[in-house]
């Protein structure tokens, strides 16, 4: 682990981020040359808590794979730009929309499904995405997302989610983050009572290992949790970071003593130098079952894949159900015990 300087503000951390081979020291001419196509970012926190080789060491450095071609991955395999009306905005669902109010991240992980858009300074539009939200009325559901909407300063963010606030047929803000994770000392008391005047607002947390959950997390979470804010989790399964029942179960149970609630387990998109991250389906479907009735049920996730061609999130499940009749059906249990349940 790195030396970290605790009593850097969250912008002087942020300011401090390696984003070469040669500030990190390791194996730099592959790194260089994934980040010349990929950018890096580590901040000087995050970069504290890795081991070479470790999960969260994969999670967040280049890797030579990344430059791997092949067919079946695509730059934006949910077709979010075809579903995009005006710049920045994801219209996929009838009701909600993505909004896309940052391009920038307190780290860059390797396994990002938007890694098309990180760090390319675009015009955000922030004006044309408003605008299409207050026009249709359908839309009840806002999803701040980027990037990491958390990254922005707090005036911006604030006149941000004030405007959306105030249209009339939005019911619900929610933002998707990453930064409790991985630059805690950005939630301070001054965002949290910025957010609190923006009621209901949910706020899904990015975690995917249980060495995250660090105490400065806790601390940016249990913030978050006081000032009466629903926190989720959405975590992405990664082959080699947190591919094992063990591992995945003592991270939902972490986030459970934090008061965040397991949302979504998500199996990696078909991103374009992603391959190396993503595990057989099967796999996810060993953790889900060595979750179900071995710990609470608070504690399962909805493990979820994304329909490339922009078809959407569709839950999967084990096979519980060993066979079908119209009567009955025949239904094994956690313990692999069958029973028959009357239809």
């Amino acid at each position: 682990m790195k030396v970290f300087d605790k009593t850097l503000t969250w912008q002087q951390i942020l300011a401090a981020s390696i984003v070469s081979g040669d500030d990190l020291g390791w194996h730099i001419n592959s790194i260089n040359k994934v980040s010349a196509v990929y950018p890096m970012r580590i901040n000087p926190y995050y970069l504290s808590l890795i081991q070479p080789g470790g999960p969260l060491w994969k999670q967040v450095v280049p890797d030579i794979a990344e430059l791997d071609n092949d067919p079946l991955y695509h730059s934006d395999p949910l077709c979010e730009e075809e579903q995009t009306p005006v710049p920045n905005l994801i219209h996929r669902y009838p009701d909600r929309v993505v909004f896309l109010i940052s391009d920038q991240c307190a780290v860059y992980c390797r396994f990002c499904m938007r890694r098309r858009k990180l760090g390319q300074k675009t015009d955000l539009s922030i004006e044309k995405g408003l605008d299409y939200i207050r026009a249709n009325q359908n839309i009840r559901d806002v999803i701040l997302s980027g990037g990491d909407p958390l990254i922005l300063s707090d005036a911006v963010l604030e006149d941000i989610i004030r405007q959306v606030r105030a249209i009339k047929h939005v019911e619900i803000i929610r933002i998707h983050t990453r930064i409790p994770c991985t630059l805690p000392q950005r939630i301070t008391n001054a965002l949290v009572q910025l957010l609190k005047k923006f009621q209901p607002l949910f706020i899904n947390i990015h975690f995917n290992h249980h060495d995250e959950i660090t105490p400065e997390a806790v601390k940016a979470c249990t913030m978050l949790a006081d000032a009466g804010f629903p926190l989720g989790s959405q975590t992405v399964l990664l082959k080699g970071v947190n591919d094992d029942p063990q591992t995945m179960k003592k991270l939902m149970h972490k986030l459970m003593l934090v008061r965040i609630k397991p949302y979504y387990l998500h199996h990696p998109d078909l991103v374009c130098g992603t391959a190396h991250f993503r595990p057989a389906l099967t796999k996810g479907y060993e953790i889900i079952r060595a979750l179900q009735g071995h710990t609470s049920g608070l504690c399962v996730p909805h493990y979820m894949i994304d329909l490339p061609g922009g078809g959407g999130k569709v839950p999967c499940l084990p096979d519980f159900i060993l066979t079908e009749t119209t009567k009955s059906l025949k239904i094994k249990n956690f313990a692999d015990k069958g029973y028959q349940y009357p239809c």
